[in-house]
């Protein structure tokens, strides 16, 4: 059995994409699969100065040994402005300053969403180019479009079909490169 991380990278409370997480975290059997929010990490931020002046906190340290531990991530990055969030580069600034390879040997399912049409396309392929500079092995990727539109939440389900098939390639790639 392997050990899963699972996280969005926003600090909305109402994040969908930690709701994506959440429901793609259910469809793995066999694994443990652990849903983390990164909010509860709080990071200041970053600054050279205050690395300097502070150092590295526990929050810090912390979310760095559940990704150490883990032998894979599942991660669905939010877009602000055709990118990542800030809150989501800021975490990876913190973590890379404190480990440059704090994702080497992981594998990666990389997800993202939006309410619009384009499903956070310009994040998902930002964190794709970006992640694997600190050791990640991105093996697969999707991009969920019009959530409202395409989950149901009250049912915990995904109602466009080629969503769902999609989404469940996806994890079968994940899965099975973990046993490799």
């Amino acid at each position: 059995m392997k050990k899963i991380l699972a996280f969005a990278g926003s600090n909305s409370s109402k994040s969908i994409n930690h709701q994506l997480v959440t429901y793609t975290a259910s469809r793995i059997e066999g694994h443990h699969v652990n849903v983390i929010k990164l909010t509860d990490y709080p990071l200041p931020l970053y600054g050279i100065d205050l690395e300097q002046e502070e150092g590295f906190s526990n929050e810090l340290k912390a979310l760095h040994e559940l990704i150490k531990e883990s032998d894979g991530l599942i991660i669905s990055v939010n877009e602000h402005n055709s990118g990542v969030s800030a809150f989501f580069k800021n975490t990876t600034d913190w973590l890379s300053r404190l480990d440059r390879t704090f994702l080497e040997n992981k594998k990666i399912l990389l997800m993202s969403s939006s309410t619009g049409g384009r499903g956070a396309y310009s994040a998902l392929d930002f964190a794709k180019k970006t992640l694997p500079r600190f050791g990640a092995e991105i093996v697969d990727t999707f991009s969920f479009p019009k959530f409202h539109d395409n989950f149901s939440k009250e049912e915990n389900t995904i109602t466009e079909s080629v969503l769902e098939e999609s989404l469940n390639d996806s994890i079968l790639n994940f899965v099975l490169s973990l046993n490799d």
